[in-house]
């Protein structure tokens, strides 16, 4: 039952397409059969529960020495958009090539690697783009039967996810009436929440930013983080005044209550999902933050940066203090430089990479446990006791990590360098891709 009222729940709110016979056929289609695995699928940035971390079974040990079956491989195109998946299908964003002044949302066959449907998006390169990395960046999000995507130049599509017929979009820029994105352009992935899409805003220009004028400084900055409504695209709420940095933000729960953790350039925020209104602030003086906050369930929030000012990585405690979310700083150290991707938690310990650095990290006291050299800006996922990764030079690994020790078990190299995606895995099969090809691997024990 509990199962069947989620379900419930997750019927789309974005088009009104349902009518009450309808949801009677659909009520008697989950009470007649099976209900497909939730494990199964992949619907935003970072899985199921936006951490990286998938409860899958039946992964291989280890690989044969030719690497894990390749079950397809094709051409895709440009871009560090990452992949989602849902009943069957894979979307994810690209350009053809880097110079392109188009991006494209795509829908493939999970099985085949075909295309069955895309849709391209007028999406002129940022200025200076080439000082930061091509994009699109952003990773799609799956809620129901409808997609949403945020282009480079922070257009939001909502799609039907079947057709890929696009039922509204909202150009941030000219709704918030801020100055057209440079750089990277957009590059966080927004998430759902209730009723609505939630996203942030993007840092306004300041002088070190490559190409600023004084002109640009007067023009107002977009608000740090904001909530459109999933059916048309409309902004329910609109909030805040920092200066958010790229990486995606989360949804936590502390003392029964609903928070949404940014990170931004003064430091790190926790806002009310309902409203847009700031529950706390932690200052730091810090570099734009890329990785996700990893938040343990209970009280602790992770955080790291990397770069050549970076601050490091660095744990807050919440506690309630007068009825209200307060935080506190447990620990900051600058050797803690988790740059680029995210890395997992499992237990008490953070593991990913910095830099060329894979490493294990004591979440509680900041105390690095292990560190092992060899492997270029991983980006990882962790499943079935298994920590997958891949590598900026496309090497594909598979160990087991504790807090005492990595255990390297196979590697093989399986796409181009520049491979900074993080890897999607659905059930056994893994889906990765670089700058130019897009794959599916069997990581199963039959292989």
């Amino acid at each position: 039952m509990k199962m069947m009222r989620a379900i419930i729940r997750s019927v789309p709110k974005c088009t009104d397409r349902l009518s009450d016979g309808t949801v009677t056929v659909l009520l008697a289609a989950l009470l007649a059969g099976p209900i497909t695995d939730a494990r199964a699928q992949w619907p935003q940035w970072g899985g199921p529960n936006r951490n990286f971390t998938v409860e899958t079974k039946g992964l291989a040990k280890s690989w044969p020495e030719d690497g894990p079956r390749r079950i397809w491989h094709r051409e895709l195109g440009d871009g560090y958009s990452a992949i989602v998946v849902d009943d069957g299908m894979l979307y994810t964003m690209y350009r053809k090539k880097y110079t392109d002044e188009e991006e494209f949302t795509v829908a493939l066959d999970a099985k085949t690697g075909k295309t069955v449907w895309q849709h391209k998006i007028p999406a002129p390169l940022p200025e200076h783009v080439e000082d930061y990395g091509y994009g699109p960046y952003s990773t799609p999000l799956m809620v129901g039967d409808c997609l949403w995507t945020i282009s480079t130049k922070a257009v939001v599509r909502c799609y039907d996810k079947k057709s890929g017929e696009v039922l509204w979009r909202n150009d941030l820029v000219s709704e918030f009436g801020a100055a057209p994105l440079r750089g990277p352009g957009y590059a966080s992935s927004p998430l759902a929440y209730k009723d609505t899409i939630i996203l942030l805003g993007w840092r306004k220009p300041g002088r070190d930013y490559i190409g600023i004028t004084d002109a640009d400084l007067q023009l107002p900055a977009p608000p740090t983080i904001a909530a459109l409504d999933q059916r048309t695209g409309r902004v329910s709420w609109k909030n805040l005044d920092f200066d958010p940095g790229p990486a995606s933000p989360v949804l936590i729960n502390f003392a029964g209550k609903d928070q949404l953790v940014v990170c931004v350039e003064q430091g790190f925020i926790g806002v009310d999902p309902e409203n847009g209104e700031l529950l706390w602030h932690h200052k730091v003086e810090q570099d734009s933050v890329n990785v996700t906050p990893i938040f343990n369930g209970k009280d602790l929030i992770f955080w790291s940066n990397g770069g050549q000012r970076a601050t490091g990585g660095r744990a807050l405690r919440l506690f309630e203090k007068n009825g209200k979310t307060a935080v506190e700083e447990v620990w900051s150290s600058p050797k803690i430089r988790f740059a680029m991707p995210t890395p997992v938690l499992v237990g008490d310990y953070v593991y990913g990479s910095s830099a060329r650095i894979l490493m294990g990290v004591n979440i509680k006291t900041g105390k690095r446990t292990w560190a092992k050299r060899g492997f270029d800006d991983v980006a990882c996922v962790y499943a079935d006791g298994k920590f997958i990764f891949l590598d900026e030079n496309g090497h594909l690994g598979l160990a087991t990590v504790t807090p005492e020790e990595l255990t390297v078990h196979s590697t093989h190299k399986v796409t181009e360098r520049y491979s900074f995606t993080v890897p999607t895995l659905v059930d056994t099969t893994l889906y990765v891709r670089d700058r130019r090809h897009i794959m599916a691997l069997d990581l199963g024990r039959s292989q």
